[in-house]
């Protein structure tokens, strides 16, 4: 079924109704939009259906692409600023015209390389899409969330707590250093799941179902020792290559060694771990 009307910044499915030099054109109950012919794809047929990204041009027109952005509408996302100006900066979000990010959106000024963490929304004066990368003011109070529920997260910013997040789309959240036996960085979307509902309307997140965090740190050791035998890892063992080699924390990992030496599961030696045969 095509859209009833084409929505900017969004992906809308919409007939292809006619074929010109340079794409062709696709229609919604009321509206029409081009699609370049570097994006249409192969045998396209008049009367086909086709779901695309619908966003404005150099010179403010609607255009579709079949390419897929970092981010659509109302979400949230880390850019990469490839270029400023006096009204603002400029981020690459995995098209061809570049998003813009006023000054009045900027916490603080943006230069070339930073990144940067907002939501994208749309400017009704304007009729275009802008990112907004003031976050608090774009989060909502948490509703409709229960415990263990699975919600998707954008790591914000590290705290001397642990690491803020953003909580499908829409609210703060907070997972502790003492719960994190893996790694993770500022910038990554993941699933996750509610721990619990502050009294501060914020949530506390786990990246792992309620009371399996360090199940799934015990398990990757294990797995990887019964398959190597054994890994030339230890206590006093670098962190990098720690997280290089099961993808966890060295604070996990040392906690998850410890059990399996009292489960007599594991041989610890000087310069390596061994599965006890």
């Amino acid at each position: 079924m095509i859209e009833e009307y084409i929505k900017l910044g969004e992906y809308n499915k919409l007939e292809v109704y006619k074929e010109v030099e340079f794409g062709v054109y696709l229609k919604s109950e009321e509206d029409e939009v081009l699609l370049p012919k570097k994006y249409v794809p192969q045998n396209t047929q008049i009367g086909d259906i086709l779901e695309v990204f619908v966003y404005s041009d150099s010179e403010d027109r609607y255009v579709a692409t079949t390419i897929k952005p970092k981010a659509i509408l109302n979400q949230f996302d880390m850019f990469e600023v490839v270029d400023t100006s006096k009204f603002g900066a400029f981020v690459d979000w995995g098209l061809e015209k570049h998003l813009f990010v006023p000054l009045s959106t900027q916490k603080r000024n943006l230069k070339k390389g930073d990144k940067v963490i907002g939501k994208i929304k749309y400017d009704e004066k304007t009729d275009r899409l802008f990112l907004d990368a003031k976050i608090g003011r774009n989060l909502e109070t948490p509703k409709e969330l229960n415990q263990n529920d699975e919600v998707e997260i954008l790591v914000l910013a590290k705290t001397p707590l642990g690491y803020k997040v953003i909580v499908n789309n829409s609210f703060e959240g907070m997972i502790y250093d003492n719960e994190i036996f893996e790694n993770i960085k500022i910038g990554d979307k993941r699933k996750a799941y509610v721990k619990n509902l502050r009294e501060d309307n914020k949530l506390d997140i786990s990246l792992n179902p309620i009371g399996k965090s360090r199940d799934v740190a015990y398990q990757k050791v294990l797995d990887k020792l019964q398959d190597k035998k054994e890994i030339n890892l230890t206590y006093k063992s670098n962190a990098e290559d720690i997280k290089n080699e099961f993808g966890i924390s060295k604070k996990a990992f040392k906690a998850v060694l410890t059990k399996l030496i009292d489960e007599n599961k594991i041989i610890l030696k000087d310069d390596r771990i061994c599965i006890n045969t």
